[in-house]
């Protein structure tokens, strides 16, 4: 593609030059959400073996992707962001956003959504699917964390805008009660914990913002911190631009042991119901496990 000499020296330009077209966003898009096999990549995206192959070695070129192989015969590569790649993932999200809003959506900024919109209809297929491997955040104690807790038998993760922030008037609808939910988390927390039950919070505050609130508040369970984007990207979660910042809205997943999703709740405009809710949904998976 030839360029002009203006663009050598924009960061837009060069950026796109590595993108290029839809399908090396798509197939960005895909391997953040764990696809990161040949025939997975094929089957989700359905592009020809022969195209898909030029846009996997078009991207390994220019360092966003690196192969790994994990099997020797035939020979077989899995593909992985590098520090380049993982670099994209806020504007991959923040496309997402852009879409949700203002091509799926009527403009309007919410941290809620629509029963019968995109977002509702993407947090509600991901049950039934599994979390990608090796996924882990920021925790409040200063070490990454899995997702999942690796001795329960099922974990409630719980994503929120943020605490603590000063929203401006009039406020964006649904951004109030994080402080609220994360109370209710933490008095509920012993019958979480009987039923054999972990709880992660996650929010994209950096992790020594979480790690503050965490001490006021006396927080037992860990706080994780998705300020990369990892999660938001992994699971195509529902997000909003809020004081600046990308963040998620509010939703729950119930996962088992084996990290598969097994229950969802989105929207949450009944803050006190839906922990109740995930604590009985969490405690019945416990129980058939």
């Amino acid at each position: 593609m030839r360029m002009h000499n203006a663009d050598e020296t924009c960061g837009i330009a060069q950026a796109a030059m590595v993108l290029g077209d839809w399908w090396n966003v798509l197939v960005l898009r895909e391997v953040a959400r764990g696809h990161v096999r040949f025939d997975a990549l094929a089957a989700e995206i359905g592009l020809s073996r022969k195209v898909l192959t030029e846009r996997l070695g078009r991207l390994v070129a220019q360092g966003v992707l690196h192969r790994s192989l994990y099997q020797r015969r035939p020979v077989r590569y899995e593909y992985l962001l590098t520090d380049s790649g993982t670099a994209l993932l806020p504007l991959l999200v923040a496309m997402q956003d852009w879409g949700d809003r203002w091509v799926l959506g009527d403009g309007s900024l919410t941290a809620t959504a629509a029963e019968d919109g995109a977002e509702h209809a993407r947090v509600h297929a991901l049950a039934g699917t599994r979390l990608p491997d090796g996924l882990e955040l920021p925790g409040t104690q200063g070490a990454d964390l899995p997702l999942v807790a690796p001795d329960a038998a099922a974990t409630v993760l719980f994503t929120y805008p943020g605490t603590g922030i000063e929203w401006g008037e009039p406020p964006i609808p649904g951004t109030a009660g994080c402080t609220l939910e994360n109370r209710l988390f933490r008095d509920a927390w012993p019958d979480f914990q009987r039923a054999g039950v972990e709880v992660r919070g996650i929010s994209t505050q950096l992790a020594h913002e979480q790690a503050e609130f965490a001490r006021v508040e006396d927080v037992p369970y860990p706080l994780l911190s998705d300020a990369g984007h990892r999660l938001a990207a992994a699971l195509r979660l529902p997000m909003f631009r809020g004081t600046g910042r990308l963040r998620h809205k509010r939703l729950v997943l119930v996962v088992d042991a084996e990290r598969t999703v097994r229950h969802t709740l989105f929207p949450i405009d009944d803050i006190p119901h839906a922990v109740t809710e995930s604590l009985r949904l969490a405690a019945d998976c416990t129980r058939r496990a």
